[in-house]
């Protein structure tokens, strides 16, 4: 049985959120041992929930650091067999997928069009907690090795529409506190569009680093109409909070705290009392 997380009690909330996809990502040491033809076997396993398959690119490994960068160099590397490629496992609406390759494990929701809306965190994380016990019964069935968590990600993909509080990209005072309108009557005209990237420290109760959250915000076009939207993608992204599977969820719920509680401190009142948020 699925177990299900309960919500605390304390965060905000919106009734009609701009979010669009939410991701789960656990990132591993890569499992050598998975060839190509046991994606076949663990998509038999999955099947029935996700009936499509797709394949893509791997994704290249992403690790939080702490330490002072180090100057650039070219790295060669030889290898004897070519890299597993990205799979992916789909649902039937395509609202949901499984993404795996030898060193990743993800879970996307995504908002479609004449679907249910978003389920909230729970549910997902759930569904994900009971898909990665499968994976891992998988592994220890075939002996092709052990999950070895060394990064976790939770991302949350936010479109958000103008909703007559703002109607260009550069009215970015409408979206995001603490940013101030373009002064007129300078030599620069208003910027025609703004694109930011902010980076905060995720810290344990002993002060050390774990992880950070980035806010990224881009200028974006709808497709259908050629309207200007804003993309808001927030990623937390860090080491598991103990040992285990279940080190890595605790980051996710974490995670999933920083995410809430900084979108609704960046953004504006203005844009949450269109998104119907409820509580502090």
């Amino acid at each position: 049985m699925t177990q299900v997380s309960a919500r605390p009690q304390d965060l905000p909330d919106f009734e009609n959120p701009p979010l669009a996809e939410t991701v789960f990502s656990l990132q591993f040491a890569p499992l050598t041992a998975l060839a190509t033809p046991y994606v076949g076997l663990l998509w038999e396993r999955f099947q029935g929930d996700f009936p499509a398959m797709e394949e893509h690119p791997p994704l290249a490994p992403v690790t939080e650091s702490f330490e002072s960068p180090l100057p650039a160099r070219v790295e060669v590397m030889i290898e004897e067999k070519p890299p597993l490629r990205r799979v992916w496992f789909l649902n039937q609406s395509k609202t949901e997928l499984i993404q795996l390759q030898a060193d990743r494990f993800i879970h996307n929701w995504r908002q479609r069009e004449g679907f249910d809306l978003y389920p909230h965190y729970e549910p997902i994380r759930d569904n994900f907690r009971s898909e990665v016990s499968q994976l891992e019964r998988f592994l220890d069935d075939h002996k092709l090795g052990k999950l070895r968590v060394n990064q976790c990600e939770l991302t949350y993909l936010n479109h958000i529409e103008p909703a007559g509080v703002w109607q260009k990209h550069g009215e970015l005072q409408s979206v995001l506190r603490n940013w101030s309108p373009w002064p007129k009557g300078g030599f620069l005209p208003e910027p025609e569009d703004v694109g930011v990237h902010l980076r905060f420290v995720m810290r344990n109760n002993r002060h050390e680093p774990i992880g950070r959250l980035h806010a990224t915000l881009q200028p974006a076009w709808k497709k259908v109409d050629n309207s200007p939207i804003l993309l808001l993608n927030m990623t937390a992204r860090g080491v598991p909070l103990g040992e285990g599977i279940e080190g890595a969820f605790s980051f996710f719920d974490l995670s999933r705290e920083w995410i809430v509680r900084g979108f609704a401190e960046i953004t504006t009142p203005e844009m949450q009392r269109v998104w119907g948020k409820s509580n502090a």
